[in-house]
């Protein structure tokens, strides 16, 4: 296959046996025992899935996640033994892509790195020409159905009332300010504001945006979008997001 996965766990036995599992699929495997270790490997070697441990020695790996997240776009999926819905909505929220309980399916937990990197090679063929189409087909409508020439959609990045995202660069600005969000809130804006005036639900969102029907709650998508609001709306009092109540979320920028 040739993904590079980083895995990081302080139990030996556990290690052995994903290096083992996932060495024989293919997979150009990076391990580390420590947060410290796992951190300057996320950094150093840009691993293109980290499976992570929760407990760690030095430091808990909600913190390695957030002490990485803003320079690895990589899937981090958890690793736990148990785990308490706050706890969940915490590391999903700090950047986290999934999470897997102790004791786990290997065969499961292949299923799912598998379905996490197929869903980033859609997301970087939609980043290239498809994605340049679409962007392409929208902003042509847009200007018919507004009557007159506006600046819309060009190359890779949109131009919203001052709100200005970078799709291939994964940047969102207002005027000069950098308004940054993780990977999950970029995943959304990214697919509401490619998609003007369309209603998604939270089940729409959640399944979009994860890739695959994975184990869940759609009703953390309500706390990214508030999220991405309150971050936007440190720069702006302008609404982007629309909630139709009963229903979703729409772009009106």
């Amino acid at each position: 296959m040739g993904y590079k996965l980083l895995l990081v766990d302080d139990e030996e036995g556990i290690l052995l046996l994903l290096k083992d599992y996932f060495g024989i699929q293919g997979y150009e495997i990076l391990t580390a025992g420590t947060g410290e270790q796992a951190v300057e490997l996320a950094l150093g070697e840009k691993p293109e899935l980290i499976l992570l441990d929760i407990n760690l020695p030095d430091m808990d790996g909600l913190e390695v996640c957030r002490r990485i997240r803003e320079q690895v776009e990589c899937p981090i999926l958890f690793l736990t033994a148990k785990i308490e819905e706050q706890d969940r909505i915490n590391g999903l929220l700090m950047g986290g892509d999934d999470y897997i309980l102790k004791p786990f399916s290997i065969e499961e937990l292949g299923a799912r790195v598998i379905a996490h990197l197929r869903r980033e090679d859609r997301g970087r063929k939609r980043n290239g020409y498809e994605g340049e189409d679409k962007r392409k087909e929208i902003g042509e409508e847009r200007r018919k159905a507004r009557g007159k020439e506006r600046e819309g959609w060009f190359g890779r990045r949109e131009e919203s009332r001052g709100l200005r995202i970078s799709y291939s660069q994964r940047e969102v600005w207002f005027e000069e300010k950098n308004i940054r969000l993780t990977k999950t809130e970029f995943d959304i804006l990214e697919l509401l504001s490619m998609n003007p005036g369309q209603v998604f639900g939270k089940e729409q969102i959640y399944e979009k945006v994860r890739g695959f029907e994975a184990e869940g709650d759609s009703s953390i998508v309500m706390e990214h979008i508030r999220r991405i609001r309150n971050k936007i709306g440190a720069c702006t009092e302008k609404e982007y997001i629309m909630t139709v109540w009963g229903v979703g979320y729409k772009w009106i920028g």
